[in-house]
């Protein structure tokens, strides 16, 4: 047998957004990567070349179990998710099968397989209602389904690691944005949604009065950080929040987007939803493990990143979610289109 000598890596969702990104990341540092996504909110073109990709889901123990065992991975990272914070209130069965079940056919596959690291992107969804800024020392109160799933993940890797000892490196993004997102999602990632809108020539929607406030975070200041985590000891068995520093509001966002077109602001205000208000985190813990974190990326340049992109990529019909399960309470401009 041949030995291997390059690290070999799998990421989930690699036809995603933060998934493709980290696979890219990962590329950069000399890794062999594997690509895993089922294409439902991935698309193939996003797969960076020189990455194998591989069509599937995480929820399929058949898939899983033949791909890890017949080509071992020394790193895990696992980004595929339905990051839908608001909706997961309607899809809580989807939200779980998709969110646990699936991080749990991973990290089963991981314990039989010897993986030496496994990298898991949780979210600052954990901590729900907190006091601000975020940070880890908190005991998360997840205020959704999708912060519940998380959370229960987290718990989850941690006693894989008691028992088993699994390493693992757990990361809380937030509000990441940036090229390569799908644009076309009605429910989340308001940064495209808003540029989508733009493009459409329709108004920017508003939940509330705009003033909720996020830090919302580049893509280059979070993949690079995630790619290196299993080559940094500090960082094993640990949980670090990473994204921007300074919140904004929504309604400042929404400026911001319209600056990055030439347009004039154009926003509608819809009836506000059940969401957490106010949401930004501490990174002192993350560049206590990673000094050579640089300052994060500002907004304006950000946005205008991305833009430049979208405009390059075209606007997208927006996609409805097929499989609502409880409409009670359903924001009614989530509700089916006839």
């Amino acid at each position: 047998m041949t030995q291997r000598t390059r690290t070999r890596a799998l990421v989930t969702g690699a036809a995603g957004f933060m998934g493709r990104h980290v696979a890219a990341a990962c590329q950069k540092l000399g890794m062999e990567v594997v690509g895993l996504d089922d294409l439902s909110g991935g698309f193939r073109e996003n797969v960076p070349d020189g990455v194998r990709f591989v069509e599937g889901s995480v929820n399929d123990d058949a898939l899983i179990h033949r791909l890890t065992e017949s080509e071992p991975f020394d790193f895990i990272y696992h980004l595929a998710a339905y990051a839908a914070e608001g909706l997961s209130h309607f899809i809580r069965r989807f939200n779980y099968t998709n969110n646990v079940t699936g991080s749990v056919t991973l990290i089963n596959a991981a314990v039989r397989t010897g993986v030496r690291c496994f990298v898991f992107t949780s979210s600052i969804a954990v901590y729900g209602k907190n006091q601000l800024p975020m940070t880890e020392e908190l005991v998360p109160r997840p205020e959704d389904p999708y912060g519940i799933a998380k959370y229960a993940v987290e718990l989850d890797l941690a006693v894989a690691h008691e028992m088993f000892g699994l390493p693992y490196v757990i990361f809380r993004p937030h509000n990441v944005y940036g090229e390569y997102q799908n644009i076309a999602d009605r429910y989340r990632n308001v940064v495209g949604i808003f540029m989508n809108q733009t493009l459409r020539g329709e108004p920017m929607t508003v939940f509330g009065d705009g003033l909720q406030t996020r830090a919302f975070s580049y893509i280059d200041d979070v993949a690079p950080i995630i790619a290196r985590a299993p080559l940094v000891p500090a960082s094993y068995n640990q949980v670090f929040n990473i994204g921007a520093d300074r919140p904004c509001s929504v309604m400042e966002l929404a400026h911001e987007v319209a600056r990055s077109f030439g347009v004039a602001p154009n926003m509608k205000h819809l009836d506000p939803r059940n969401e957490v208000v106010h949401a930004y985190s501490s990174h002192d813990k993350l560049r206590s493990a990673f000094p050579e974190l640089t300052q994060p990326v500002p907004l304006a340049e950000g946005v205008r990143r991305m833009a430049d992109w979208v405009k390059r990529a075209g606007p997208r019909p927006p996609v409805e979610f097929e499989n609502i399960e409880i409409t009670k309470n359903l924001p009614p401009s989530w509700a089916k289109r006839a």
